[in-house]
């Protein structure tokens, strides 16, 4: 770890050796001055950590002094130490910028413990802004495009984004329900609190109340130790439930109990216990239709339901899929350290053909294969793979489907079926077995599929 630099400010010659003496160690530089004027100018070229300032100097006082350091570097942390002291002053002090006020004389295990708190919560915080700057800059933006039906979402989330009443984020698989739910808490006043996310496909009834509601010690077997919730978690934040409509409906009355009281209980509590979070749910299904099959409480999908953003399939944007696919390429190569790639004109037609099922987690499939599978900056497209598609109910195959993409289909298909015996494989497909293993390579067949 950096050494930390603390200046200390103090007339007495024999009180700054107690300082002194009390950092010099190897986490510590200590830097000395005995008046305004010489803090000033140490303060001004070491650019302290820290600086513990004595509240009368003989060329002025620390009212005085902090304000000027202050336009120096308004985040370094001051500590004013006094034999005067009292509330009024301390109070003032305070109020100039200083992060504490203490009293002479001084303890110095005690001090010295003070002052590795404030350089704590210094770390802390300094940690905290570059993790905000961080996840701005990875983050993926929900509005790539320009086509109308992403504006018209754009728009729509900006005028729900600082409201505190739920969200519905309704879409198909692989649209970004989820990064639209990670913007909407970064974009509202909630965003200095926690995110909470919960994928609530497929969980059972027990282990989503655990999740969800957290248990006291002995609410059942095993339960050792009492365990939070992610409700008390996300408390001033932002809860997002993705799939809400897998929730099973004993928890449903739970759930709308935490939305409309702000109230839940641990399992195996009798208390209520208070919490303030917005609830962002998602899901691909309908959920009239579910209330109608029984499988989703009215009651609740009328509450939450009051913000409804419905994020439109990749197929209806294709105006956008360029933009998109350049931006994930530009992401894939840095996470994979690969020179930028880039598409030409027939990869891109052949990206704004494919109907997409799997939106835009589908398309970032394809791009990272692609860019695995070649060594090329400029991306054709042939070298673009996609999912096999499955046939029609009529039992033939989708006529979009190319040449190409049958004949990938068909292989694949009969090596499945001979469990990656190749020479069984190409005795089937009525062809050479050397050639077989050239498409095999070419088309980037797996023999184990």
């Amino acid at each position: 770890m950096a050494r930390r630099n603390v200046l200390v400010v103090d007339d007495d010659a024999e009180v700054r050796r107690l300082i002194v003496d009390c950092f010099s160690t190897s986490e510590f530089v200590v830097e000395e001055a005995g008046s305004c004027e010489a803090a000033f100018e140490r303060f001004r070229f070491a650019r302290p950590d820290i600086a513990i300032v004595d509240f009368r100097l003989p060329d002025g006082d620390a009212l005085g002094l902090i304000p000027k350091l202050k336009e120096l570097e308004p985040a370094i942390p001051i500590i004013v130490t006094t034999g005067y002291g009292s509330m009024e002053l301390g109070v003032a002090l305070i109020r100039a910028g200083a992060e504490q006020c203490l009293s002479k004389p001084m303890e110095i295990p005690a001090f010295r413990l003070v002052v590795e708190k404030i350089l704590q919560n210094k770390r802390n915080q300094q940690k905290e802004i570059a993790s905000k700057s961080l996840r701005k800059r990875v983050s993926v933006d929900p509005f790539l495009g320009e086509s109308d039906a992403i504006r018209d979402l754009a728009v729509n989330a900006i005028r729900v984004a600082n409201s505190n009443s739920p969200v519905v984020i309704r879409g198909e698989t692989g649209t970004g329900k989820g990064v639209l739910a990670n913007w909407l808490h970064e974009n509202s006043d909630r965003c200095d609190e926690p995110f909470v996310d919960l994928n609530c496909a497929g969980l059972s009834r027990e282990f989503l109340e655990t999740e969800l509601f957290g248990y006291e010690k002995g609410a059942y077997t095993g339960a050792v130790n009492p365990k939070l919730g992610l409700l008390e978690v996300a408390h001033r934040g932002s809860v997002f439930l993705d799939e809400i409509g897998d929730v099973d409906l004993t928890v449903q009355p739970k759930l709308l109990k935490v939305v409309e009281e702000k109230r839940f209980r641990h399992l195996g509590d009798v208390r209520d216990r208070f919490v303030d979070v917005r609830l962002i749910a998602a899901t691909h299904h309908d959920l009239g239709k579910l209330i109608e099959e029984g499988k989703f409480r009215s009651d609740l999908y009328f509450r939450i339901s009051t913000l409804l953003i419905v994020i439109p399939p990749l197929r209806e944007r294709v105006a956008d899929i360029s933009v998109i696919a350049r931006e994930l390429l530009a992401k894939i190569s840095s996470d994979l350290r690969r020179p930028h790639c880039d598409l030409s004109e027939n990869a891109v037609e052949r990206l704004e053909s494919h109907p997409w099922p799997g939106n835009i987690r589908e398309l970032r499939n394809v791009l990272e294969r692609a860019v695995l599978h070649s060594e090329k900056q400029i991306l054709d497209g042939k070298d673009l793979f996609f999912e096999q598609r499955t046939q029609l109910s009529n039992g033939h195959y989708d006529v979009k489907l190319t040449l190409a993409e049958l004949e990938q289909i068909h292989i694949q298909r009969v090596l499945k079926e001979e469990m990656g015996n190749v020479a069984t494989a190409a005795m089937r497909l009525g062809i050479p077995r050397s050639t077989l293993y050239q498409k095999i390579k070419a088309l980037h067949l797996s023999r184990n599929s």
